[in-house]
């Protein structure tokens, strides 16, 4: 361990993490509440594949609006006041998507919680990495996953036992998701109203944390963020530590959205090393992991299980996501980045390969996918396999990588980009999944996202390069 470690504040920085992380708590409610509800928007809002498609994905339009602006915004106003904007954004999306009964106005506040989604998941990794000492910053970024992936359980939680508690027994016919709960209020919109609890707590418990040091000297206030500094690693250590961050960033100008584009060319006038964020950013998603976040109930009763054995799934694969991001924890500072999202491709793409083929042995019964013999096993079984390997790899190390991977000039600028492009592609994907089921049909869907699985092993070889142990400062763009 570094001088510098050795004198970290390890309790100062634990409660940064765990402050920032509730952002990605709130991250993965929002992602995941709604897999339970989409019998609820069908039902209240007459939609039909497309419609549901676009209702889904309509958080994400917000998630890359939010990720693009909080990035710009976070060397303008400071990463800590940003997530406090995003805590506010949270808090409006869960309150109005659990209680609004107009589908416009449904589509703007699931937008508005996706501005706060967006937000939170490229400031908390980002903040993360710019008060963490270079040898624990992976493992303490990679709590951002663990509570994301806390949140989209809580969220299979919530929707089962808001669903069991609203069920009609012997009802034939019932969709528990659609009876009325507490206040005469509809199953499906509660599982929405429980995410305003940690919104308040996360706004709260921001007020309680200091802002980062690296923007504080961007925006030339020295003295506080010698003042942070030394409350994180002791006078000795927060002053050399300050020196560092100040020969970090530009002499002529401050950080700007211009900062990601090249001095001397590049591929299309962008800096290699915002292309490697891009790279990490849009595969990610292209890999087919927020069909499950996002569909999970319905891609399991397309495979023939019902509402409630797939909820059930849904909560099984998050409880074995959550473990496998305790794995990334143990291992990244250890082996590095790069082996670990090498390790997440190979594995992925096997996985999804034997989905396609358990796929593939269905037939079409009505409206139904029935898989023959033990290849409903197979496929729950593979599936929850991808879902651990991803939480191994992907999952937590891109946004590790993204946090960490630029230099502080140009953090606050790439991080606009890349996150914008991340939701993008999430958004894409969540958008195209219900049209490419219903045409398509499982097993050529899948084969899509094992294509892109496999190229993404062969592009992190050649692109990406490894950050373990290296100080911000030391990063080159």
């Amino acid at each position: 361990m570094d001088a510098s470690a050795e004198r970290a504040n390890i309790g100062l920085i634990g409660a940064i993490v765990a402050v920032a992380t509730i952002g990605g708590l709130l991250f993965g409610y929002d992602s995941g509440a709604v897999n339970g509800t989409q019998p609820g928007l069908t039902h209240a809002f007459a939609l039909d594949s497309a419609g549901l498609g676009f209702t889904v994905g309509s958080l994400l339009i917000g998630c890359f609006i939010g990720a693009f602006f909080a990035g710009t915004l976070a060397d303008r106003l400071g990463r800590r006041n940003v997530m406090r904007v995003s805590a506010v954004l949270f808090l409006i999306g869960a309150l109005a998507q659990g209680l609004v009964a107009d589908h416009t106005l449904f589509v703007i506040a699931r937008i508005i919680g996706g501005m706060a989604v967006g937000a939170a998941s490229v400031l908390s990794p980002a903040y993360i990495s710019e008060v963490a000492p270079a040898n624990i910053r992976g493992r303490m970024t990679t709590v951002q996953q663990i509570m994301i992936i806390s949140g989209l359980t809580a969220a299979f939680f919530a929707n089962y036992y808001l669903a069991a508690a609203a069920a009609r027994p012997g009802v034939a016919g019932d969709v528990p998701s659609l009876n009325p709960l507490w206040l005469g209020i509809e199953a499906w919109r509660w599982m929405y109203l429980m995410q305003s609890i940690p919104a308040v707590i996360f706004l709260v418990a921001l007020y309680f944390i200091p802002e980062s040091p690296r923007y504080l000297v961007a925006k030339g206030r020295n003295e506080e963020a010698l003042s942070v500094l030394t409350r994180l690693f002791g006078t000795t250590q927060g002053a050399l530590k300050l020196a560092e961050i100040q020969g970090s960033f530009s002499k002529d100008h401050k950080p700007r959205l211009a900062d990601v584009l090249a001095p001397t060319g590049g591929f299309l006038g962008i800096r290699s090393i915002v292309w490697a964020g891009l790279l990490l950013a849009v595969f990610q998603q292209l890999v087919g992991i927020n069909v499950i976040f996002y569909y999970g109930a319905t891609l399991w009763q397309a495979a023939g299980f019902t509402e409630n054995d797939s909820l059930i799934i849904n909560i099984i694969s998050g409880s074995i996501s959550i473990v496998a991001c305790f794995v990334t924890v143990a291992l990244v500072d250890k082996i590095g980045r790069k082996p670990l999202l090498l390790i997440g491709s190979a594995g992925m793409a096997v996985t999804l390969f034997i989905m396609v083929y358990a796929f593939s042995t269905g037939t079409i019964e009505g409206e139904t996918l029935v898989l023959p013999g033990s290849m409903g096993k197979v496929a729950v079984a593979a599936a929850l396999a991808y879902s651990a390997l991803f939480n191994i790899s992907w999952g937590p190390v891109m946004w590790v990588m993204l946090g960490e991977m630029f230099p502080n000039q140009l953090r606050g600028s790439a991080l606009a980009v890349c996150g914008f492009a991340q939701w993008f592609a999430n958004y894409l994907i969540a958008q195209s999944f219900p049209v490419m089921l219903a045409g398509l049909g499982l097993a050529t869907s899948y084969s899509f996202y094992a294509i892109c699985a496999a190229i993404s092993f062969f592009l992190v070889q050649k692109f990406i390069h490894e950050t373990k142990g290296k100080e911000l400062e030391a990063m080159e763009g």
